[in-house]
């Protein structure tokens, strides 16, 4: 319904100066009463213009001389790739399909790690049992079974390469002492090679989940830095992947938000007739851990709440920035402290004036950034074209004197 600037160009020089007796045939109605008000031209959008469009449309490029079909086709297929470019804008950094790979490969790993852990903790236990209880975490474990091998050839050379791993010297020295008076079995040199390996493979495994981790964190910061300021990346990754996409968690309603992740619990309560689910995905955030028993439906309500506008805010903007995740999350610790102390927290609208008012300084100055980038961009591909020209110059101006 907004009449393009070349549209009106064309109408201004194809119509004649008085337009009281024209009627002009418009196929939308919408765009029918654009031009009405802005040219005051009348239009129809009856059932005979849309005949007429659909003759013409069928006889085109015999109405129009030199084209044939085959231009035809090119050119619409030109003019759907260039409108489809500008109307999606798509941008690779904010593909929502990777975060949802990641977080289900990061929970994959999770149940590989801790099985693998506990297959090498049961191995290495018959040799060194006393180590469980001294190293408990996974990880570290592993990175210790694979350092000592046999406890036997453990020495007081060894003490600063094991204080290396558990990061405590007091551990270490607990460590050496234990392995001189284990109870342990004793191993053949076979065993202990598949062990060691075992055990790196398992070492492996944690150093990519880090990996993994940071990837997904840095992933979450680029499609949905509101969300994941708000709720963390984890717990908003853990949202998106079991909604979809975004664009499906953007859509949903608090109340679907506040319950993700809790369906049998919801369906079971409504067959049963019994008390509904009061927190899905949304338990693993930090705020209903902190809030009391009596609070935790009324803070998981309200989570779901800035959750839904975090997403919603993360899918529909341009420039996504964490400033609207920080204000958010700031309410959110404002009302537990409500709870608590009875405190009154901001009002809503002061909040969001502020995000407003920092949002735009951010994206002032991420635009700043692009258009420096861009300026540079353009010098050095101007300087790689004069570089090419004169080279070619050069080239011509050789082969002229080698033919004389």
């Amino acid at each position: 319904g907004v009449l393009h600037e070349d549209l009106r160009l064309l109408l201004d020089t194809a119509l004649p100066p008085k337009r009281k007796k024209v009627v002009l045939g418009v196929g939308d109605a919408k765009m029918g009463a654009a031009v009405l008000e802005e040219l005051g031209v009348q239009c129809q959008t009856g059932g005979v213009v849309a005949e007429l469009m659909r003759g013409i449309r069928l006889h085109f490029p015999a109405l129009v001389r030199g084209l044939t079909a085959q231009s035809a086709a090119k050119a619409q297929l030109g003019l759907g790739h260039s409108y489809s470019r500008a109307k999606v804008k798509f941008n690779v950094n904010r593909v929502d399909n990777m975060i949802i790979q990641s977080i289900s490969l990061l929970d994959q790993l999770d149940k590989d790690i801790n099985t693998f852990s506990m297959r090498v903790r049961e191995w290495y236990g018959y040799h060194f049992p006393e180590l469980i209880k001294i190293v408990p975490e996974n990880s570290m474990y592993c990175r210790v079974a694979k350092f000592i091998g046999n406890r036997r050839e453990l020495s007081e050379e060894s003490l600063e390469g094991l204080e290396e791993i558990v990061m405590d010297s007091a551990k270490a020295q607990a460590i050496l002492e234990a392995s001189r008076s284990s109870m342990g079995m004793d191993i053949s040199p076979l065993d202990l090679i598949n062990i060691e390996s075992f055990s790196r493979r398992v070492i492996s495994l944690s150093d990519y989940r880090k990996g993994l981790q940071e990837y997904l964190r840095s992933k979450m910061s680029q499609v949905a830095p509101s969300l994941s300021a708000l709720i963390g990346e984890v717990v908003g990754a853990r949202l998106i992947s079991h909604a979809g996409s975004l664009t499906n968690l953007a859509k949903y309603p608090a109340s679907t938000v506040q319950i993700l992740g809790a369906e049998k619990a919801l369906f079971r309560a409504l067959k049963t007739r019994g008390n509904t689910p009061k927190y899905g995905l949304i338990f693993h955030s930090t705020f209903i851990g902190r809030a009391a028993a009596k609070n935790k439906g009324r803070i998981s309500r309200y989570l779901a709440n800035k959750c839904t506008i975090a997403s919603r805010i993360d899918c529909f903007s341009e420039v996504p920035t964490s400033v609207f995740g920080d204000k958010l999350r700031e309410q959110v610790e404002e009302r537990l402290a409500f709870y608590e102390t009875g405190e009154p927290p901001r009002k809503n609208l002061e909040v969001m004036k502020e995000a407003v008012v920092e949002a735009n300084e951010v994206v002032a100055e991420v635009k700043r950034r692009q258009e420096k980038k861009e300026k540079k961009r353009k010098k050095r591909e101007k300087r790689r074209l004069e570089a090419l020209a004169a080279a070619a110059e050069e080239t011509a101006e050789n082969s002229v004197m080698e033919a004389e």
